[in-house]
């Protein structure tokens, strides 16, 4: 089971009360609602391994050479020039010092937590993803992870509709039914779609309707673009048009939409802790951030 931690603490963050504070009035609700989701999760799932997947750089600069809007619209502050330090994201005053409690209380507990400098946590899932020899459940709010979504090896992404009790099974069978693709041909399809939460422009006058027609009919991104270069395809002339501006566009999206495979995973025990790492740190967190119900309904879970 991987988790897109930040989309987990985001989504608890905004579904559970700010009122949820700890005894010195700090908020600690995205922290609470965190580790309800992962006692829910672990009960409804029973996972051998567990990951909790870091964003440690949430805008990689590779990314962004290639195409300088990718999530402009969320920096806070931008890095030095030449420094190999991430933007700042804009997130809610009272949520990023909620961050580093997450952090301290996944290692007290011994949930691998993994981050790689350079890459997204959708990069980290990727490469677990290509590397696993089981069944993969992936744990996200984010559309772009459809692509990992592989029936013949077990792979599959459970998306959140209500906390973490309600989940969309996203298989081949719903891919196809919602946007007629499979996983990697999700890839092409967002990329011509585009997506303005992510920066990325896409095609203009390329919907999803649209862009699923025309996948449909030309296999993948290349037929598209070979059809563009034939007078008896039928594209039609806005179609042509518009797809034969964006080449530079469609050249580079590719890389900057496909999850990586290839990060440098650090070699960390990945089994679901069945007893804390270091049960006197998450005691003192536990009291400290009065996550006392939260952190014992957890543990109990994971001694089962």
């Amino acid at each position: 089971m991987l988790l897109d931690t930040a989309s987990l603490y985001f989504r608890a963050y905004f579904g559970v009360p700010e009122s949820v504070r700890a005894p010195d009035g700090t908020p600690v609700n995205a922290v609470r609602g965190l580790l309800e989701f992962i006692t829910r999760l672990v009960q409804d799932h029973d996972p051998d391994d567990l990951v909790a997947c870091m964003d440690a750089d949430w805008r990689p600069h590779w990314r962004v050479e290639l195409i300088p809007s990718y999530k402009a619209h969320r920096v806070a502050e931008e890095a030095p020039a030449g420094t190999p330090d991430p933007d700042a994201e804009e997130i809610p005053d009272t949520l990023s010092p909620q961050v580093p409690v997450i952090e301290d209380v996944l290692d007290a507990l011994g949930i691998a937590r993994v981050g790689v400098a350079a890459y997204e946590a959708d990069d980290v899932i990727g490469t677990y993803t290509a590397r696993a020899a089981g069944p993969v459940d992936i744990i996200t709010g984010d559309r772009d992870l459809y692509q990992l979504v592989d029936d013949a090896r077990g792979i599959r992404v459970l998306y959140p509709l209500k906390g973490v009790g309600t989940l969309q099974v996203t298989d081949e069978a719903w891919l196809r039914g919602k946007y007629g693709v499979d996983g990697p041909g999700y890839v092409d399809l967002a990329l011509l779609r585009g997506d303005p939460s992510d920066g990325l422009p896409g095609v203009p006058g390329i919907g999803e309707k649209t862009a699923a027609k025309l996948l449909d009919a030309y296999g993948d991104l290349a037929g598209i673009m070979a059809a563009v270069d034939d007078p008896r395809s039928k594209l039609t002339p806005s179609q042509r048009k518009r797809l034969d501006e964006s080449r530079a566009y469609v050249a580079v999206a590719p890389k900057v939409v496909r999850v990586a495979s290839d990060v440098p995973l650090p070699d960390v025990d990945l089994a679901v802790p069945r007893e804390p790492r270091d049960p006197a740190a998450l005691e003192e967190l536990a009291t400290r951030w009065g996550l006392g119900g939260a952190v014992h309904r957890l543990l109990s879970v994971l001694a089962r």
